[in-house]
């Protein structure tokens, strides 16, 4: 590929110093992840300028007007501090003619309404847990469905924020108490949904036409006595003393039945489509005791740090780190090429 100006656009907190000499582990843990996407790309040859945005479009009308970008990378996860915003960003750019890496608007506005997305996938027969959505100040009036154990997340964030080892409830009184919490603490809507035991899968899909889906990726959980409740806690995604402590991996999902691997992939795909999924997203699993892989979640524009899932699952599958940069960047110019 050539050489090409690259505008990076993500949280400020994020903003990667020029180098990681004088910080220590705990400093950079805010913004390694970017310095290591912006060091790649500048190794590949690209002219990187990171642009810190939060509150303001007229940053990136300003970059892109003084600037003149081939295409902005957009790592942004949330604008104005709300997740659902996130799409009003690809939509600007779209609006402005750059092109942009990652998923498209309508794609974005699709995976983060977790109920939406669990309806229309309904629609399309993809196996998922029994759900239901809980407003701020509603109470839930549990169905015969709506079995325990269940398990109650936030309706719209990511990142497993809220969701700890008591997301996981038991009890008519826990499922109150853990409502309330997110209600109240986080302030957002809940959903409730069947908690289904087994195993934490992912599927990283990459394209906009043509899909490649990389091999199932596992969230592995120590079999210690102590160990934590096998689900993806803020802890276990984010804290590397906690995995360490509790012994959680993850690599290749391995003892799968045969053929169910390229059925999982099959099915990632299947929900990429469905959803109007382009660029690269995770699609996140349970495989059930019975072999059943359920759908969770659908997450457009993951982590792409070298040592998180999705870019772990690429380098297995013979894409290496600037290779899968490369392969964003171009899918990113190819979506705008398409554009009339």
């Amino acid at each position: 590929m050539k050489s090409l100006r690259v505008l990076m656009l993500l949280h400020p907190d994020s903003v990667p110093a020029a180098s990681l000499k004088g910080y220590s582990e705990a400093e950079t843990r805010e913004w390694k992840g970017e310095y290591q996407i912006v060091r790649a790309l500048r190794k590949a040859g690209h002219d990187v300028r990171p642009l810190g945005v939060q509150h303001e479009l007229a940053p990136i009308r300003d970059e892109v007007e003084s600037w003149k970008p081939d295409l902005a990378f957009n790592l942004l996860e949330e604008f104005h501090g709300q997740t659902a915003y996130d799409q009003n960003v690809a939509s600007y750019l779209e609006l402005m003619r750059v092109p942009y890496t990652g998923c498209n608007p309508r794609g974005l506005m699709l995976a983060r309404g977790k109920d939406l997305a669990k309806k229309l996938l309904a629609y399309h027969k993809i196996p998922m847990p029994a759900f239901a959505v809980v407003p701020i100040g509603r109470k839930m009036r549990r169905s015969p469905r709506m079995a325990f154990p269940l398990i109650v997340k936030t309706l719209s964030e990511d990142g497993s924020l809220g969701i700890a080892q008591a997301s996981v409830v038991h009890t008519e009184e826990k499922l109150i108490e853990r409502l309330l919490f997110i209600h109240e603490r986080i302030g957002a809507a809940a959903i409730v949904e069947q908690f289904i035991e087994g195993r934490e899968l992912y599927v990283g899909v990459i394209g906009n036409d043509r899909l490649r889906a990389l091999p199932v990726w596992e969230l592995e959980f120590s079999e210690a006595a102590d160990a934590p409740s096998r689900i993806a806690t803020a802890k276990v995604k984010h804290d590397p003393d906690y995995q360490e402590r509790h012994g959680i991996l993850q690599g290749p999902a391995e003892n799968l039945a045969p053929g169910l691997g390229k059925r999982i992939q099959v099915m990632a795909k299947r929900i990429y489509r469905a959803l109007l999924l382009d660029g690269y997203a995770r699609i996140d699993l349970r495989l059930s005791a019975g072999n059943i892989p359920y759908f969770i979640e659908a997450n457009p524009n993951p982590d792409i740090r070298p040592n998180e899932e999705f870019a772990q699952a690429a380098l297995h599958d013979g894409l290496d780190y600037c290779a899968l940069l490369e392969r964003i960047l171009s899918l990113g110019l190819e979506r705008a090429r398409k554009i009339p």
